[in-house]
């Protein structure tokens, strides 16, 4: 059983890599998954939140930086390490790799459960950005599958622990925002 989803798992990685290989994406999707061209953007939207977000623009601030501290070390320091599962650029022959290739492990996606992380907690503050976010994050998700650099279910997982790890911050706000009048929106 186990064995039939690894194959499967492989078997998706060729169709999402190989198949649907294309000029567009070959130029795009190396460029959302480089954390490098976000830096900036994200810098200055924390710093613009900060100055002039008000209350709900640092609340939102304070989710973002716990939310996705919460979600990378869990990923990098707890379920990578306990997997080890084997990147496909290391292993896999005749893929279209766009990327550098580490020998970091690759289950789950970082990317994809720090994005919806982020997202879903940065929406919750401001619901009108919900849906361009959750563009942004499946298209961030997606070009890990697509640069070579993981399996569709590294992916996968990423995005489900991403969101898990969004709902654990908002309830803990929510609890706290109820006992503690400092942390709530108004």
């Amino acid at each position: 059983m186990f064995e039939n989803l690894i194959q499967f798992d492989t078997s998706l990685f060729y169709f999402f890599n190989v198949k649907l290989q294309n000029g567009i994406f070959d130029f795009l999707m190396p460029i959302l998954t480089n954390l490098d061209y976000w830096r900036i953007p994200l810098g200055m939207m924390v710093v613009l939140l900060l100055i002039f977000g008000k209350k709900r623009g640092r609340i939102a601030v304070l989710l973002l930086v716990v939310g996705i501290a919460l979600s990378d070390q869990l990923c990098n320091n707890v379920l990578k390490p306990l997997i080890q599962r084997i990147r496909p650029c290391n292993v896999l022959e005749e893929i279209h790799l766009l990327v550098n290739c580490t020998r970091a492990y690759s289950f789950p996606s970082s990317h994809a459960m720090n994005i919806f992380t982020g997202c879903i907690l940065f929406s919750y503050s401001y619901p009108k950005s919900k849906v361009i976010l959750l563009i942004i994050a499946v298209l961030v998700s997606y070009s890990r599958i697509y640069v070579g650099v993981h399996y569709p279910f590294d992916v996968l997982a990423g995005v489900i622990l991403g969101i898990f790890c969004a709902f654990i911050i908002i309830t803990l706000f929510k609890f706290l925002s109820k006992n503690f009048r400092g942390l709530s929106y108004s």
